[in-house]
């Protein structure tokens, strides 16, 4: 018996998410009295994972997995833990998560519960603390079956160092590529991505425009955020999709979400509901978004957004 954590990378790189994951998984292994063994898909160097509790890491390299594809990962994933006897498979909560973590479930026969954001509160039964209604309240869920399948919530319990002197094994799984060829059409480069941002800088149309992205852009560089726009904005043309956040765009949960001319749909609120610290800049003080916010500035963006970057610049220069 052990605990399969699937440590997911981009380029090479883990995402942060991956070693929240990790984090999670050694602390789930201890409560079992087993050990956690994390699974690599092309990454270049695993020890990494040595870090934050990975006794085993699982290494695959293929080519076949350069792009992600649900079917074809979870297979693989699922091929892993059987081999590991895993009774207890982690991925992350990300859109790539929560597409294979159900497919995982069935390979398994497991039962499934994303969006966790606490370590067992008990193993036997099996229960789980997980986020429901759009984050707006919390469940307890029991999963009875041998196998479990845990979809951890980002940025919910944290990523902790625990330094094992851990081993690196590769893997050479027999499935191969899908017939269906996927690819990736929203990558950038030197820039941090919206899912793995600590922060992230949202604008709405109280920019008023596409010319006016500028200092949101520069705001973003000074506080080494991601740039994000309400689902209007991106409608509009003015921002691309891919920047779109919200319950029918991209979620975030980053620690720091700075909404600038954003009124506050519930849509955007939802898809934003998982930050820890919310910010809120508007001239209308009666924005629903001030009511979910934890901190607000009444206030032209045109006027406080440029004074806020000087303020940060000269901060990081002192």
């Amino acid at each position: 018996m052990s605990v399969l954590v699937f440590a997911d990378s981009s380029e090479g790189k883990f995402k942060k998410t991956a070693l929240e994951v990790v984090s999670y998984g050694k602390k789930v292994a201890e409560q079992l009295g087993t050990n956690v063994v994390a699974l690599t898909i092309n990454a270049s160097d695993s020890s990494e994972l040595y870090t934050y509790g990975a006794e085993k890491v699982v290494s695959v390299t293929n080519d076949a997995f350069n792009t992600f594809n649900a079917k074809q990962y979870a297979a693989v994933i699922t091929e892993v833990a059987k081999a590991e006897k895993a009774t207890v498979v982690v991925v992350d909560s990300s859109i790539d998560g929560l597409y294979v973590a159900p497919i995982i479930a069935v390979n398994l026969e497991a039962g499934c519960v994303s969006n966790v954001v606490d370590v067992p509160s008990s193993t036997s039964p099996f229960t789980l603390k997980r986020k429901t209604f759009s984050n707006k309240a919390f469940s307890n869920t029991v999963i009875s079956t041998e196998h479990k399948v845990i979809g951890v919530a980002k940025n919910s319990y944290g990523v902790h160092e625990n330094v094992v002197a851990g081993n690196t094994e590769t893997f050479e799984t027999t499935i191969v590529a899908p017939g269906v060829k996927s690819e990736k059409i929203e990558r950038v480069t030197g820039k941090v991505t919206i899912a793995d941002a600590d922060i992230v800088v949202s604008a709405g149309r109280g920019l008023k425009g596409p010319e006016n992205w500028g200092m949101i852009e520069e705001l973003s560089e000074v506080l080494g955020a991601a740039t994000a726009c309400s689902k209007p904005v991106s409608d509009l043309g003015w921002r691309p999709h891919s920047e779109h956040v919200g319950q029918t765009g991209k979620p975030v949960a980053a620690n720091l979400y700075i909404a600038i001319g954003i009124s506050g749909a519930i849509q955007h609120l939802a898809g934003i509901n998982a930050s820890k610290v919310k910010v809120v800049i508007n001239t209308d003080p009666e924005a629903p978004f001030f009511k979910a916010a934890d901190y607000g500035i009444v206030g032209d963006a045109f006027e406080v957004v440029p004074k806020l970057i000087e303020k940060l610049k000269a901060f990081k220069a002192s």
